[in-house]
Protein backbone atom coordinates (compact mmCIF):
# COMPACT_ATOMS: atom_id res chain seq x y z
CA UNK A 1 0.00 0.00 0.00
CA UNK A 2 1.05 3.71 -1.13
CA UNK A 3 1.19 6.60 1.55
CA UNK A 4 -1.56 7.83 -0.73
CA UNK A 5 -3.76 5.63 -0.16
CA UNK A 6 -3.24 5.49 3.98
CA UNK A 7 -6.51 7.41 5.61
CA UNK A 8 -6.04 10.95 6.55
CA UNK A 9 -5.17 10.55 9.70
CA UNK A 10 -2.17 8.04 9.13
CA UNK A 11 -1.16 10.57 6.23
CA UNK A 12 -1.77 13.62 8.34
CA UNK A 13 0.41 12.09 10.95
CA UNK A 14 3.12 11.34 8.60
CA UNK A 15 2.73 15.08 7.42
CA UNK A 16 3.36 16.47 10.77
CA UNK A 17 6.21 14.10 11.96
CA UNK A 18 8.34 15.60 8.74
CA UNK A 19 7.04 18.95 8.71
CA UNK A 20 5.65 20.38 11.54
CA UNK A 21 6.92 18.14 14.81
CA UNK A 22 3.59 18.93 17.07
CA UNK A 23 5.64 18.20 19.92
CA UNK A 24 8.55 19.81 19.35
CA UNK A 25 6.77 22.92 18.05
CA UNK A 26 3.88 22.95 21.23
CA UNK A 27 7.16 22.84 23.84
CA UNK A 28 8.00 25.71 22.00
CA UNK A 29 4.90 27.54 21.35
CA UNK A 30 3.92 26.92 24.97
CA UNK A 31 7.06 28.36 26.22
CA UNK A 32 7.06 30.94 23.78
CA UNK A 33 3.21 31.97 25.21
CA UNK A 34 3.57 31.51 28.75
CA UNK A 35 7.36 33.70 28.81
CA UNK A 36 5.70 35.93 26.74
CA UNK A 37 2.41 36.25 28.89
CA UNK A 38 4.44 36.57 32.45
CA UNK A 39 6.75 39.15 30.72
CA UNK A 40 4.19 41.52 30.22
CA UNK A 41 2.73 40.81 33.73
CA UNK A 42 6.10 41.57 35.15
CA UNK A 43 6.20 45.18 33.43
CA UNK A 44 2.93 45.97 34.63
CA UNK A 45 3.37 44.76 38.38
CA UNK A 46 0.53 42.46 38.11
CA UNK A 47 0.43 38.43 38.64
CA UNK A 48 -3.10 37.30 38.73
CA UNK A 49 -2.44 34.59 36.32
CA UNK A 50 -5.31 32.94 34.48
CA UNK A 51 -4.07 29.28 33.33
CA UNK A 52 -7.42 29.22 31.30
CA UNK A 53 -6.48 32.19 29.43
CA UNK A 54 -3.07 30.78 28.65
CA UNK A 55 -4.00 27.90 27.36
CA UNK A 56 -6.61 29.52 24.98
CA UNK A 57 -3.47 31.55 24.21
CA UNK A 58 -1.40 28.85 23.54
CA UNK A 59 -3.11 26.98 21.43
CA UNK A 60 -4.20 30.00 19.29
CA UNK A 61 -0.45 30.45 18.75
CA UNK A 62 0.14 26.96 18.29
CA UNK A 63 -2.03 27.31 15.15
CA UNK A 64 -0.46 29.98 14.28
CA UNK A 65 2.68 28.32 13.99
CA UNK A 66 0.68 25.32 12.29
CA UNK A 67 -0.81 27.77 9.92
CA UNK A 68 2.63 29.30 8.65
CA UNK A 69 4.05 25.66 7.87
CA UNK A 70 0.57 25.04 5.57
CA UNK A 71 1.18 28.84 3.86
CA UNK A 72 4.97 27.69 3.21
CA UNK A 73 3.51 24.20 1.25
CA UNK A 74 1.83 26.78 -0.81
CA UNK A 75 4.30 29.33 -1.45
CA UNK A 76 6.92 26.97 -1.85
CA UNK A 77 4.57 24.78 -4.04
CA UNK A 78 7.18 25.29 -7.64
CA UNK A 79 10.27 25.15 -6.06
CA UNK A 80 9.13 22.14 -4.10
CA UNK A 81 7.86 20.22 -7.50
CA UNK A 82 10.88 21.09 -9.18
CA UNK A 83 13.33 20.50 -6.57
CA UNK A 84 12.65 18.88 -3.77
CA UNK A 85 9.96 15.71 -4.80
CA UNK A 86 10.40 13.85 -1.77
CA UNK A 87 8.02 16.39 0.47
CA UNK A 88 4.83 15.82 1.60
CA UNK A 89 3.35 17.43 -1.15
CA UNK A 90 5.33 16.81 -4.24
CA UNK A 91 5.34 13.18 -3.30
CA UNK A 92 1.67 13.41 -2.70
CA UNK A 93 1.15 12.00 0.83
CA UNK A 94 -1.45 15.21 1.41
CA UNK A 95 -2.99 17.58 -1.10
CA UNK A 96 -3.39 21.23 -1.07
CA UNK A 97 -7.06 20.82 -0.99
CA UNK A 98 -7.00 19.00 2.43
CA UNK A 99 -4.16 21.63 3.52
CA UNK A 100 -6.76 24.16 2.81
CA UNK A 101 -9.10 22.80 4.67
CA UNK A 102 -7.09 22.22 7.53
CA UNK A 103 -6.17 25.97 7.62
CA UNK A 104 -9.89 26.68 7.74
CA UNK A 105 -10.43 24.51 10.57
CA UNK A 106 -7.38 25.91 12.37
CA UNK A 107 -8.62 29.50 11.51
CA UNK A 108 -12.15 28.56 12.85
CA UNK A 109 -10.91 26.96 16.21
CA UNK A 110 -8.88 30.00 16.76
CA UNK A 111 -12.01 32.46 16.34
CA UNK A 112 -14.25 30.18 18.12
CA UNK A 113 -12.11 29.52 21.30
CA UNK A 114 -11.24 33.45 21.65
CA UNK A 115 -14.55 34.64 20.96
CA UNK A 116 -15.63 32.26 23.74
CA UNK A 117 -13.29 32.31 26.68
CA UNK A 118 -11.20 35.69 25.31
CA UNK A 119 -13.28 37.53 22.92
CA UNK A 120 -11.47 41.34 23.99
CA UNK A 121 -8.50 39.22 22.10
CA UNK A 122 -10.25 38.73 18.50
CA UNK A 123 -8.94 42.12 17.53
CA UNK A 124 -5.26 41.41 18.06
CA UNK A 125 -6.52 37.64 16.70
CA UNK A 126 -7.73 39.31 13.29
CA UNK A 127 -4.39 41.51 12.96
CA UNK A 128 -2.57 38.37 13.23
CA UNK A 129 -4.28 36.23 10.59
CA UNK A 130 -4.67 39.53 7.98
CA UNK A 131 -0.66 39.95 8.51
CA UNK A 132 -0.30 36.35 7.63
CA UNK A 133 -2.50 36.47 5.18
CA UNK A 134 -0.68 39.21 3.25
CA UNK A 135 2.81 37.25 4.11
CA UNK A 136 1.43 34.61 2.53
CA UNK A 137 1.23 36.92 -0.85
CA UNK A 138 4.79 37.59 -0.05
CA UNK A 139 3.74 41.58 0.53
CA UNK A 140 2.84 41.51 -2.93
CA UNK A 141 6.39 41.82 -3.55
CA UNK A 142 7.13 38.88 -4.09
CA UNK A 143 9.68 38.62 -7.45
CA UNK A 144 11.42 41.84 -5.98
CA UNK A 145 11.67 40.00 -2.41
CA UNK A 146 13.23 36.19 -4.03
CA UNK A 147 16.06 39.07 -5.76
CA UNK A 148 16.71 40.53 -2.36
CA UNK A 149 17.10 37.61 0.49
CA UNK A 150 17.94 40.30 3.57
CA UNK A 151 14.87 41.95 2.76
CA UNK A 152 12.67 38.85 2.47
CA UNK A 153 14.14 37.54 5.80
CA UNK A 154 13.44 40.46 7.75
CA UNK A 155 9.67 41.33 6.17
CA UNK A 156 8.88 37.52 7.24
CA UNK A 157 10.27 37.67 10.34
CA UNK A 158 8.07 40.37 11.46
CA UNK A 159 5.69 37.82 11.95
CA UNK A 160 7.49 36.96 14.90
CA UNK A 161 6.54 40.45 17.26
CA UNK A 162 3.47 40.08 15.54
CA UNK A 163 2.14 36.93 17.23
CA UNK A 164 3.86 37.75 20.42
CA UNK A 165 1.85 41.20 20.14
CA UNK A 166 -0.89 39.04 20.77
CA UNK A 167 0.55 36.16 23.56
CA UNK A 168 1.56 39.49 25.67
CA UNK A 169 -2.20 40.54 24.80
CA UNK A 170 -3.04 37.54 26.78
CA UNK A 171 -2.15 40.01 29.56
CA UNK A 172 -2.40 43.51 29.43
CA UNK A 173 -5.66 43.15 27.13
CA UNK A 174 -7.39 40.82 28.63
CA UNK A 175 -7.36 42.81 31.75
CA UNK A 176 -8.10 45.83 29.93
CA UNK A 177 -4.91 47.47 30.76
CA UNK A 178 -2.64 49.41 28.41
CA UNK A 179 -0.29 48.30 26.89
CA UNK A 180 3.04 47.95 29.34
CA UNK A 181 6.08 50.53 28.72
CA UNK A 182 9.33 48.01 27.90
CA UNK A 183 7.07 46.13 25.94
CA UNK A 184 8.88 47.43 22.55
CA UNK A 185 11.98 45.91 23.69
CA UNK A 186 10.57 42.46 24.25
CA UNK A 187 8.89 42.52 20.83
CA UNK A 188 12.53 43.11 19.57
CA UNK A 189 14.01 40.33 21.31
CA UNK A 190 11.20 37.99 19.68
CA UNK A 191 12.23 39.52 15.86
CA UNK A 192 16.08 38.87 16.52
CA UNK A 193 15.30 35.29 17.77
CA UNK A 194 12.83 34.35 14.81
CA UNK A 195 16.27 35.67 12.62
CA UNK A 196 18.32 33.14 15.05
CA UNK A 197 16.02 30.48 13.89
CA UNK A 198 15.80 31.12 10.27
CA UNK A 199 19.33 31.16 9.80
CA UNK A 200 20.37 28.80 11.89
CA UNK A 201 17.84 25.71 9.90
CA UNK A 202 19.29 27.02 6.46
CA UNK A 203 22.70 26.81 7.23
CA UNK A 204 24.77 23.66 5.47
CA UNK A 205 27.72 22.88 4.03
CA UNK A 206 28.90 22.66 0.95
CA UNK A 207 28.47 19.23 0.07
CA UNK A 208 24.94 19.37 1.80
CA UNK A 209 23.57 21.80 -0.43
CA UNK A 210 20.67 21.21 -3.37
CA UNK A 211 20.65 22.47 -6.69
CA UNK A 212 17.83 24.76 -6.25
CA UNK A 213 17.33 25.49 -2.43
CA UNK A 214 18.57 28.89 -1.40
CA UNK A 215 20.06 28.82 1.49
CA UNK A 216 22.37 30.99 3.85
CA UNK A 217 25.09 29.44 3.34
CA UNK A 218 24.88 29.44 -0.09
CA UNK A 219 23.56 33.00 -1.08
CA UNK A 220 26.55 33.93 1.52
CA UNK A 221 28.80 31.14 1.90
CA UNK A 222 29.29 28.89 5.43
CA UNK A 223 31.98 31.00 7.13
CA UNK A 224 29.64 34.66 6.08
CA UNK A 225 26.66 32.52 7.34
CA UNK A 226 27.44 31.16 10.61
CA UNK A 227 29.61 35.07 11.67
CA UNK A 228 25.93 36.53 10.65
CA UNK A 229 23.99 33.77 12.65
CA UNK A 230 26.41 34.76 15.41
CA UNK A 231 25.88 38.16 15.19
CA UNK A 232 22.36 37.89 15.56
CA UNK A 233 22.30 35.61 18.29
CA UNK A 234 24.83 38.54 20.11
CA UNK A 235 22.21 40.65 19.55
CA UNK A 236 19.56 38.96 20.99
CA UNK A 237 21.31 38.66 23.63
CA UNK A 238 21.60 42.08 24.29
CA UNK A 239 18.71 42.84 24.30
CA UNK A 240 17.75 40.08 26.20
CA UNK A 241 19.59 41.43 28.78
CA UNK A 242 17.57 44.76 28.03
CA UNK A 243 14.42 43.33 28.54
CA UNK A 244 16.07 41.30 31.47
CA UNK A 245 16.52 45.07 33.43
CA UNK A 246 12.90 47.03 32.20
CA UNK A 247 11.26 43.32 34.37
CA UNK A 248 13.58 44.04 37.29
CA UNK A 249 14.94 40.47 37.29
CA UNK A 250 17.76 39.28 39.33
CA UNK A 251 21.25 39.44 37.79
CA UNK A 252 20.70 35.24 37.70
CA UNK A 253 18.43 35.54 34.81
CA UNK A 254 21.61 37.90 33.20
CA UNK A 255 23.86 35.51 34.10
CA UNK A 256 21.49 32.37 32.97
CA UNK A 257 21.39 34.20 29.57
CA UNK A 258 25.08 34.32 29.75
CA UNK A 259 25.38 30.46 30.05
CA UNK A 260 23.14 29.74 27.02
CA UNK A 261 24.96 32.07 24.64
CA UNK A 262 28.04 31.12 25.60
CA UNK A 263 26.95 27.18 24.75
CA UNK A 264 25.28 28.29 21.70
CA UNK A 265 27.46 30.42 19.66
CA UNK A 266 30.14 27.22 20.62
CA UNK A 267 28.18 24.95 17.91
CA UNK A 268 28.17 27.66 15.61
CA UNK A 269 32.43 28.70 15.92
CA UNK A 270 32.86 24.60 15.81
CA UNK A 271 30.99 24.96 12.27
CA UNK A 272 33.05 27.66 11.15
CA UNK A 273 36.43 25.44 11.55
CA UNK A 274 35.25 21.88 10.74
CA UNK A 275 32.52 23.04 8.08
CA UNK A 276 30.69 19.21 8.19
CA UNK A 277 27.45 18.90 7.93
CA UNK A 278 26.63 17.22 11.25
CA UNK A 279 28.04 20.41 12.70
CA UNK A 280 25.79 22.24 10.56
CA UNK A 281 23.02 20.35 11.50
CA UNK A 282 23.22 20.65 15.07
CA UNK A 283 22.65 24.81 14.12
CA UNK A 284 19.21 24.06 13.89
CA UNK A 285 18.50 22.16 17.27
CA UNK A 286 20.80 25.15 18.89
CA UNK A 287 18.60 27.62 17.79
CA UNK A 288 15.37 25.88 19.18
CA UNK A 289 17.42 25.30 22.37
CA UNK A 290 18.43 28.92 22.76
CA UNK A 291 14.96 29.88 21.84
CA UNK A 292 13.52 27.87 25.20
CA UNK A 293 16.06 28.90 27.17
CA UNK A 294 16.15 32.67 26.32
CA UNK A 295 12.23 33.23 26.36
CA UNK A 296 12.24 30.91 29.90
CA UNK A 297 14.91 33.70 31.01
CA UNK A 298 12.17 36.39 29.76
CA UNK A 299 8.79 35.63 32.08
CA UNK A 300 8.67 31.61 32.16
CA UNK A 301 11.60 31.22 34.94
CA UNK A 302 11.08 34.25 37.19
CA UNK A 303 6.99 33.45 37.09
CA UNK A 304 7.74 29.85 38.19
CA UNK A 305 9.55 31.20 41.07
CA UNK A 306 6.77 33.61 41.68
CA UNK A 307 4.61 30.62 42.05
CA UNK A 308 6.35 28.24 44.23
CA UNK A 309 7.34 31.86 46.44
CA UNK A 310 3.63 31.97 47.31
CA UNK A 311 3.32 28.52 47.87
CA UNK A 312 6.09 28.47 50.17
CA UNK A 313 5.05 31.51 52.29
Amino acid sequence: MQEKDFNIIKRLWIYQKERFPIFAYGLMVFTFCFSAMSYSKFLRGSFDFSFTTFIIGALTSFGYFFLLRIFDEFKDSIADAKYRPYRAVPRGLVSFFELRILAFLIIAIQFILNLVFIPRMLVIWVFVISFMLIMRREFFLGIWLLKHPVFYLVTHMLVMPVIDFYTTGLDWRVLGAKVPCGLLIFLIVTFLNGVVIEIGRKIRSKSAEEFGVETYSFLWGEKKAAIVWLCVLFLTFVFSNIACFLAGFSKLMILYLLFFYIFCSFFALRFIKTRKQKDASILETISGIWTIGMYLSLGGIPMIIHFLGGILN
